[in-house]
């Protein structure tokens, strides 16, 4: 089966650099995809991306050596299921509360007997070779996505579980949940609290804290700081960036500021 490099990295103890990818074109997921980047995300929670779009995104991804991703837009397994026959190397699943929740998702993403997963990988087998079936319990990685109030709370036992490989936060929820303001790059007090939390969290149970972030400076803290998973800002987010600095350039203004919110 071909190698998860990004499985590999993380047991090297080496650190992820993520592209999240919500525009459904394959030409931009091209773009990004030949950037350097370690992994790719396909968003279908709040991206504009479905099933159909998602196909052939992961099918020119395969042209690179990032590790292509997705995250569902919830818990449910034949979304999950779905997205792993078309060829993720792993999902991530949003609003995990607790720990029956995540062992249902990482039931989802592994063959019986570890899971509940059902048989038919067929472009998988295409992207992964022959010998899918046999290895892909190993090699698929289920990310947990922490980002409730619950959720932080029973960090702990959701990280504790074996079928679960890495989580990782999306800090606009989780700073709703908490009652803060709304923000990717994080230094409030108690958001940063809680960061530290998910982070040590998953380091006493041997698994890869990751977490979303909006700028390269916050990124490579984070990186610096312990975090395994960084993604910086998405496809729409650097467009929308880039754009803004040209038209602000070239009538002579500053800078501009970067994209609005974190997706």
């Amino acid at each position: 089966m071909r190698e998860n490099q990004l499985r590999t990295l993380w047991q090297q103890g080496g650190a992820a650099l993520c592209a999240w990818l919500s525009i459904p074109s394959t030409f931009s997921a091209e773009i990004v995809a030949h950037a350097g980047f370690d992994c790719l995300t396909i968003d279908l929670q709040h991206g504009l991306i479905d099933y159909p779009n998602a196909v052939p995104m992961l099918q020119t991804i395969s042209t690179t050596n990032a590790t292509p991703l997705a995250r569902v837009p919830w818990n449910d397994p034949g979304t999950i299921m779905k997205l792993l026959d078309a060829g993720c190397y792993g999902i991530i699943c949003p609003m995990i509360n607790n720990a029956d929740e995540a062992a249902a998702f990482a039931a989802a993403c592994r063959y019986p007997p570890a899971g509940i997963r059902s048989y038919g990988p067929k472009r998988a087998m295409l992207y992964a070779g022959d010998d899918y079936a046999d290895a892909a319990n190993a090699t698929i990685l289920a990310i947990a996505m922490i980002e409730t109030a619950d959720g932080l709370a029973n960090v702990d036992e959701i990280a504790a579980l074996p079928g679960i490989d890495a989580l990782y936060i999306g800090p606009a929820d989780l700073s709703l949940a908490l009652g803060r303001s709304q923000r990717v790059d994080q230094t409030d007090p108690v958001m940063v609290e809680a960061l530290d939390a998910i982070l040590a969290a998953a380091k006493r149970h041997g698994k890869v804290a990751g977490l979303h972030t909006a700028t390269p400076t916050y990124a490579a803290a984070m990186i610096e700081k312990g975090f395994q998973l960084v993604t910086v800002s998405t496809d729409a987010g650097f467009l929308e960036t880039e754009a803004r600095r040209v038209a602000t350039a070239a009538r002579g203004g500053s800078a501009a500021q970067g994209a609005k919110g974190p997706y």
